[in-house]
């Protein structure tokens, strides 16, 4: 049996579905699986004990390029159509449910196309592409739940949630060699990761608040802090530390994703805003403190009763709105006062 999983983004989401693919693995033991994915977040999926291939979509990389008249990214378009069609798959499951999964899963040659019928929040018309329809999930439900739904018409009803990221030796060394190059084995005190940013503008939370919150876990809990996230990510670390009275360790731009999972499973907690690593925290198995506003927990928060979230509540949350007209009022109404009590608890168990 030939199965094709269609998950293409984002990091969370790719997170969400990683039970998903082990409960088909379960049920399919013989099965040959591969995941349908983008680049960013391939990362995640490449090596996966559960797959036997990755099929890797540069859609965001060939739009950019072919706008910059490169039209060369044209072969390497046609060599991931080809791979796209190599092979007849028994299941194509769509978990993805947007339009840009959609025209493939019909490009695909597939036998049972499925994923969830119309219906549900921003779907943009993806059931069009598919020959068997599921009933829409509650949209209220979390979104590891709901993906676990959509395997229910094929008689699988798991409640095993098991991520298994392909962390390996090599990541683990690499993570273990940037914290000694920041002296932060072997040393007294809790570390503590810090993930500050976030692709929306209306999930940040702000950078004053970031700031006092470190120098109390510094002062209070003599905790050791490594903050996180991509390259981009750096600029707005770095305006952070120059709110902080205490020094704390930059990794930005510095990890892989399995890298980042890996240094993930070496802290105590980590505190974060809903964004990528959130998730991948979770799926390590360290608690998560999240600070919420414009989206809400209970349908992307961090899975699972070890994980703490916080958030101010306010009437007009969760609007889903990247961008607030109301200058980030639910973020910034969520005070550090509020979030180093929650931390703190955590150490202490």
């Amino acid at each position: 049996m030939n199965i094709l999983i269609v998950k293409l983004s984002a990091i969370g989401d790719v997170i969400h579905t990683l039970p998903a693919l082990n409960a088909l693995r379960s049920r399919y033991p013989g099965a040959r699986i591969t995941w349908l994915v983008e680049e960013a977040a391939a990362g995640l999926v490449q090596g996966h004990a559960a797959l036997d291939r990755v099929i890797v979509s540069r859609r965001k990389r060939w739009i950019r390029n072919l706008r910059q008249g490169r039209f060369r990214e044209l072969r390497e378009i046609r060599r991931f159509l080809r791979r796209l069609r190599d092979t007849r798959y028994d299941l194509v499951l769509d978990f993805q449910a947007l339009l840009k999964s959609g025209v493939l899963v019909a490009l695909v040659r597939g036998d049972r196309k499925i994923g969830f019928d119309r219906g549900m929040e921003h779907m943009e018309h993806s059931w069009v592409f598919l020959n068997e329809r599921v009933p829409p999930a509650d949209m209220e439900m979390h979104a590891l739940d709901r993906n676990l739904s959509m395997l229910e018409p094929l008689g699988i009803r798991s409640k095993t949630i098991r991520y298994a990221l392909p962390v390996r030796v090599d990541h683990a060394e690499a993570a273990d060699r940037l914290l000694a190059e920041h002296g932060l084995t072997g040393a007294t005190g809790p570390l503590i990761a810090v993930n500050c940013a976030a692709k929306w503008p209306s999930k940040l939370w702000p950078e004053a608040h970031f700031a006092r919150l470190a120098d109390e876990l510094v002062e209070k809990c003599r905790a050791r802090l490594v903050f996180t996230g991509s390259e981009a990510d750096g600029p707005l670390v770095r305006r952070v530390f120059s709110h902080m009275h205490h020094p704390a360790v930059d990794v930005t731009g510095r990890t892989s994703l399995l890298t980042l999972a890996a240094l993930y499973q070496r802290v105590r907690v980590l505190v974060s805003t809903d964004t990528g690593p959130m998730h991948l925290g979770a799926a390590v198995g360290i608690p998560v403190v999240a600070v919420f506003g414009p989206t809400a927990p209970w349908r992307t928060g961090p899975y699972g009763p070890q994980h703490r979230v916080v958030r101010a509540g306010l009437p007009c949350s969760p609007c889903f709105l990247r961008r607030c007209p109301r200058a980030m009022e639910c973020m910034a109404s969520v005070t550090p006062e509020q979030v180093f009590p929650v931390v703190q608890e955590i150490l202490g168990d």
